[in-house]
């Protein structure tokens, strides 16, 4: 396969990177540059009192726009934080009769886009901004590639890069040209690191479990399959950890977590991502009643810890994150918004509404699917609000404890927030002979032609015989909570890197169309 063709500024960018070389010029020094300040702590720390303090200031980053004054430039150099003005004079630079440093490495061979690193003290502009009136610079990274356009004025962006092909593909490129997006996976991080603080606090434990297993348990899913050469066995990408957690909860811990990496063999769409985020955790002595209390005290904790406030936007709408949350059962649910009482349908009764309300089924869906095929399609999108939906029918959970009063339910809820669902919850089934059967039932499924049924985990099942206390349990979609708490419409807008197609002008040789 032969080598991409180079763009005219790309092929300019090589013959100025041969021009260091040739001047003696290092275009990729040794690593170590000493930074002992950023553009942030700059802006917040500096002020008319204390600015002669920020004599020896050093700054690295990347070039994001130059003005050409003649003998002297202003830049705008963006390091990890954000970005500084540095002002760069050829007679403070230079020595004697030698101008080369400025006028040929500053003024013609560096480029927007190249990394550099600046030494020299604050001071404030006649307009007010603080800059950094240059000393010294030391080029750091030649950047071979230009940067696409962005036009900025006024604190306002233009003609910003919003290409979901560039953005997804080159996140990259998209991290330097858009601060907002580097927010996003900012908060991300914040989020997880105060759901991790909330457990650890209340007493759980963080582990580890497969990620390639023998048997894709913990979820009705259709998984990746892949082959181990050693043990010439087929394995599975995890779909799921939840039996795995509950095997220590067997083995005598009473709370354990994890942050869960999943593979799912099915579409992709604005909320579905075939690799995701899961927390999943398990307490021992819990039912799913403290666990709507535990997840209402969880992401009100969350949300004030992300975004300073339990009101939290999302598109057009204000979600409230505080505490308590709404409760409704999910027939109660299809009856309201679909006048329909399902609760005493059987499996005909059921495909006969799904007609009558224009939702497409087929015959491998049983009870469970078309229940939840009337729920997805019909109600849904009306809880913008936190709400638990609960009480869910047998058939459609079956790895979840039969409910204690109710016939024909089980303990089980999903919280639905924006019209999508965030986590689902269940009093845990601990009966290993009734797992058995549920397993059962599922199989049948399978010969049905259900590729989502559950397979049967003999080992999960041994497990369960030794005695399982009882136990709540929950899974929280990561990535969906992280859309609703950064306001992101799209999955792979919070994803460093959301699957994509491989790219095609790679695979055939096609010549690159970035902007110049």
């Amino acid at each position: 396969m032969s080598a991409p063709q180079l763009s005219e500024q790309e092929q300019l960018r090589r013959e100025k990177l041969a021009e260091l070389i040739m001047m003696g010029i290092e275009p990729y020094p040794a690593p170590l540059y000493p930074v002992n300040i950023y553009s942030t702590d700059i802006k917040e720390k500096v002020n008319d009192q204390n600015i002669g303090e920020y004599t020896d200031c050093c700054v690295a980053g990347r070039i994001m726009s130059v003005r050409d004054m003649g003998k002297a430039n202003f830049a705008v150099l963006q390091d990890g934080k954000g970005r500084i003005q540095v002002y760069i004079k050829r007679d403070d630079i230079c020595s004697g009769e030698d101008k080369s440093l400025y006028d040929i490495v500053w003024k013609k061979l560096l480029d927007i886009g190249d990394l550099i690193g600046v030494k020299g003290y604050v001071f404030r502009t006649k307009t007010g901004e603080l800059t950094i009136h240059v000393k010294e610079f030391t080029l750091l990274s030649k950047a071979l590639r230009p940067l696409p356009i962005v036009k900025e004025a006024e604190g306002q962006t233009f003609d910003a890069v919003t290409d979901p092909e560039f953005k997804y593909r080159q996140r990259y490129a998209d991290l330097i040209i858009n601060p907002a997006v580097k927010e996003t996976f900012i908060k991300r991080t914040k989020l997880i690191n105060s759901i991790r603080a909330f457990l650890n606090e209340h007493g759980a434990l963080e582990v580890d479990t497969p990620v390639l297993q023998s048997i894709p348990g913990g979820a009705a899913a259709r998984p990746f399959i892949t082959h181990h050469n050693a043990l010439d066995i087929p394995l599975y990408l995890r779909i799921a950890n939840e039996l795995y957690l509950k095997r220590l909860i067997v083995g005598g811990f009473d709370w354990v977590y994890e942050f869960s990496r999943n593979f799912r063999n099915e579409g992709m769409d604005r909320t579905h991502n075939p690799e995701f985020t899961i927390l999943e955790f398990y307490t021992a002595y819990k039912d799913y009643f403290w666990m709507m209390e535990t997840t209402e005290q969880l992401l009100e904790k969350a949300a004030l810890d992300v975004c300073d406030t339990t009101e939290v936007t999302v598109g057009d709408k204000v979600v409230s994150f505080k505490a308590p949350f709404k409760r409704i059962s999910i027939f109660d649910a299809i009856q309201e918004h679909t006048s329909f009482d399902v609760s005493r349908m059987n499996e005909e009764q059921l495909r006969s509404v799904c007609k009558q309300l224009h939702i497409q089924v087929d015959n491998t869906m049983g009870k469970g699917k078309l229940i939840d095929a009337i729920f997805g399609e019909k109600c849904e999108k009306h809880y913008i609000q936190p709400t638990f939906i609960i009480d869910y029918p047998v058939e459609m959970s079956p790895l979840t404890k039969k409910h204690r009063e109710k016939q024909g339910l089980v303990e089980r809820f999903e919280l639905m927030i924006n019209g999508k669902e965030i986590a689902n919850a269940y009093s845990e089934l601990n009966d290993p002979i009734d797992q058995r059967e549920r397993f059962e039932e599922q199989v049948k499924l399978a010969a049905r032609g259900d590729d989502e049924a559950m397979f049967i985990d003999q080992d999960f099942l041994r497990a369960l015989e030794y005695g399982m206390p009882p136990t709540a349990g929950i899974g929280f979609g990561i990535d969906r909570l992280c859309m609703l708490l950064t306001n992101n419409p799209s999955i792979q807008d919070v994803l460093l890197f959301p699957q994509m197609r491989p790219e095609k002008k790679f695979s055939e040789g096609e010549e690159s169309t970035e902007q110049e």
